[in-house]
């Protein structure tokens, strides 16, 4: 026996669903547009800053490293150490300042 369907039950038909998406999709974009400094210098200025948040730390570990090396010979690379030490900090610099940024575009929406 076949269910009667009254327009409110049914399921929304998959063009409805494309529509939806679709405003959804402008609505972000008009959204963007009006936010002042937020265009694409702003977007490669971040890239730059997540660029040297991990390259400084990294840099500054190989340069540590190194003087340790000469000042003190070990077994050990300090140089090696302390630049895989670097890139761990630059990196979790990098993940703080990127998700700061996800928050402040969720906190928009």
């Amino acid at each position: 026996m076949a269910e009667s369907n009254t327009p409110g039950e049914t399921p929304p038909a998959p063009e409805e669903d494309f529509s939806k998406a679709v405003e959804r999709q402008e609505s972000r974009k008009l959204k963007a547009r009006s936010r002042d400094g937020r265009g694409v210098w702003f977007g490669l200025g971040m890239f730059g800053l997540i660029g040297w948040s991990v390259a400084l730390p990294a840099l500054a570990g190989v340069a540590l490293g190194a003087w340790i090396d000469r000042t003190w010979p070990s077994p050990y690379s300090w140089t090696l150490m302390l630049l895989l030490a670097g890139i761990i900090l630059g990196s979790l610099n990098a993940w703080h300042w990127v998700s700061q940024e996800r928050k402040k575009i969720e906190k928009d929406q």
